[in-house]
């Protein structure tokens, strides 16, 4: 059943939403080589708890940590270690809070210093089909439309768009109906209706889609150990139409990046 919001816990989402989006500003200052994932995962915690917000992913399904980090050939769900990580690696970190008893869930996948030109190109790609899905998030459409939007765009690049893994609706619950594939059918699925809202998370793999996952339970890795990327926003549907509640706005500002991609879904600027 999907849980309808109203403006008002629309509103409150948003706080959630940009409480995930603040601490992935703050890890993206910290991303070096050398640094271990489990020190970002203790940063992102202080830092959430420091903000009147509980980390949403610890403790959630058993999840032993704040972040998911996956690295290179992850896919998701990897667990913060003690590895440093390399010049050249990528990294999608998957970031959840909780605020006023209403979830924020979203991630972004950084390169590590220099990164090669064809990866570099894979995370542009699943970048830009996110906000491609995202267009199609409105009333009226249906849940294989934006799975369409997401796998068109990936696989005319060449890429493995996953099957396993799935975006979904967003509130109270980490969890919630309708499950958002990156692939599907124009037409198909449940309808959008005004008051909805999702986490839309295209998951594309350099090489094969096909997956597989690990003894810890958590750690899904590409199955061809090619590399993975990931990104992922928080999106709800106001007067009709998709509206980000998160922002890649703080990971830019840090980076010294400058971007309007978000500008389209949004109704006034955001003050960063």
């Amino acid at each position: 059943m999907i849980v309808v919001k109203t403006r008002e816990e629309i509103e409150l989402m948003r706080e959630s939403a940009l409480i995930v989006s603040k601490t992935l500003g703050m890890i993206a200052k910290e991303i070096k080589p050398g640094v271990t994932t489990l020190y970002l995962d203790q940063l992102a915690e202080t830092f959430i708890r420091d903000h009147g917000a509980i980390p949403g992913f610890l403790g959630l399904y058993d999840f032993p940590n704040t972040l998911c980090v996956s690295p290179n050939t992850q896919v998701v769900h990897g667990i913060p270690n003690n590895t440093p990580l390399k010049e050249g690696d990528i990294i999608s970190i998957d970031c959840g809070a909780i605020k006023n008893g209403f979830y924020g869930d979203h991630a972004y996948t950084f390169g590590i210093g220099t990164i090669a030109p064809e990866i570099e190109k894979l995370l542009q790609v699943t970048k830009e089909s996110l906000y491609v899905g995202i267009a199609e998030f409105k009333l009226g459409n249906r849940v294989g439309d934006v799975g369409y939007a997401i796998q068109q765009y990936c696989e005319s690049n060449g890429y493995g768009v996953v099957r396993e893994l799935v975006g979904h609706g967003l509130g109270k619950k980490m969890h919630e109906d309708p499950e958002m594939p990156n692939y599907g059918k124009r037409g198909r699925g449940k309808k959008f209706i005004e008051g909805m809202v999702v986490a839309i998370e295209p998951m594309i793999n350099l090489g094969t889609h096909r997956i597989k996952q690990h003894n810890d339970g958590w750690t899904i890795t590409t199955l061809d150990n090619k590399p993975s990327a990931h990104f992922e926003h928080n999106v709800a549907i106001i007067d009709g139409k998709p509206e980000l509640l998160s922002t890649f706005g703080y990971i830019y500002e840090a980076l010294g990046m400058v971007s309007d991609e978000e500008d389209v879904f949004r109704k006034k600027a955001l003050v960063l």
